[in-house]
């Protein structure tokens, strides 16, 4: 199997990295080669991974300067690194022919090589989310429990609507997932309920339980798994990546 897969939510905050982090680490241990690719100017997977901002990757592949060459992080999983650099390459796509294929076009060579790639997208509408659904099979929302949230997210489903109708008619929904859910909370357990019926079809089982070890292990350059095995994080998002795996058969 060769899957790509985007995590993508224009709103900040809501678990894109850590979810692109501890899905592809799952993924890994169960034997899966796996490429993360940091598609953020923020380098946050970059540096939750311990490898320097600015190392050569997604950057040099956009401007097409160089073959792609990813930075191996541990046994099956691989990253293709971000920089801060990538704000400004985003607005030189801008005048670029076949803007919104370019990251098609650095993967392809070696996309082959992996059974998954996870694209973990910026938090925006913008030129690089454009084209991280234009190479993706599937697209996975992270979604916080909350109303506001929940409201945003018909911009995002607008998005791919019309990526999908243009740009890449292979582009599905995979599912929205919840994160940073406490269910001792009545508006994430209100506002969690009514999802299925909002988005009928596209709503995990899995809900990402808020979990301080998910927010300690990147500081210790570290996935969930590693961190902390017994923890909620690492139960649930072991169960997401089942959940995926399934989607996929």
């Amino acid at each position: 199997m060769n899957k790509i897969i985007a995590i993508a939510q224009h709103k900040g905050g809501v678990g894109k990295t850590t979810s692109v982090i501890n899905i592809g680490a799952a993924l890994a241990r169960k034997g899966h080669k796996v490429l993360l690719v940091d598609l953020d100017a923020q380098a946050n997977l970059t540096e939750s991974l311990g490898v320097a901002a600015g190392t050569k990757g997604v950057l040099e592949a956009l401007a097409a300067d160089e073959s792609v060459k990813p930075t191996n992080i541990k046994e099956n999983i691989d990253l293709l690194p971000s920089s801060l650099d990538l704000a400004g390459t985003e607005v030189e796509l801008l005048n670029s022919i076949g803007r919104e294929y370019k990251l098609k076009e650095a993967l392809q060579p070696i996309s082959k090589k992996y059974n998954y790639i996870l694209i973990d997208c910026p938090p925006s509408l913008g030129l690089l989310t454009v084209n991280a659904l234009t190479v993706a099979d599937e697209v996975y929302i992270p979604l916080q429990a909350e109303y506001l949230a929940v409201k945003g997210l018909k911009s995002l489903l607008d998005i791919i609507t019309l990526i999908k109708k243009q740009l890449n008619k292979r582009l599905k929904i995979g599912g929205v997932f919840i994160t940073q859910y406490d269910k001792r909370k009545v508006l994430n357990r209100d506002t969690s309920e009514s999802l299925p019926e909002l988005f009928k079809g596209h709503i995990l089982k899995t809900k990402i339980r808020d979990n301080v070890a998910l927010a300690e292990a990147p500081t210790a350059c570290k996935d969930i798994f590693s961190y902390a095995p017994t923890s909620n994080g690492a139960e649930d998002y072991k169960a997401l990546t089942d959940e995926i795996i399934k989607n996929n058969k």
